[in-house]
């Protein structure tokens, strides 16, 4: 900056000398550390890190719970996917059952019919042996 009063050599030397002396006590104000000022931007630090710590740590809680949902959630889609196997299984079973019953009942049905057939053959047989 330029002082537009003329002055002499020897001023504007005690005036640098004054700034560097400024300059030198506002560092060793700014390093003290029982300056107010220092403390109060120490305490901001330290309460923003203490911020940063525990959305940190809410973050981790949020996603170890996400986790544990997601967990619960699989355990009960393969719970849900197991039961629907063995209620197939069981439906399965049962049909079988049926279509070897039906199949049984059939064959039961035909043999019956086959030798209702045969007897009456038989019987035909013997009336045409008597002479009838």
């Amino acid at each position: 900056m330029s002082n537009n009063n003329d002055s002499s050599f020897q001023d504007r030397l005690s005036r640098a000398s004054e700034a560097k002396r400024a300059m030198l006590a506002k560092f060793k104000r700014a390093l003290d550390p029982a300056n107010p000022a220092a403390v109060e931007k120490r305490q901001q630090r330290e309460a923003i890190v203490a911020a940063r710590a525990k959305r940190a740590a809410d973050r981790k809680a949020a996603r170890q719970e996400q986790e544990r949902e997601l967990a619960r959630q699989a355990e009960l889609a393969a719970t849900l996917a197991a039961e629907a196997k063995r209620a197939a299984a069981e439906q399965e079973a049962r049909e079988a059952t049926e279509r070897a019953e039906r199949e049984a009942a059939l064959e039961a049905e035909q043999k019956a019919a086959r030798d209702a057939r045969y007897a009456a053959r038989k019987a035909a047989k013997k009336l045409r042996r008597r002479g009838y």
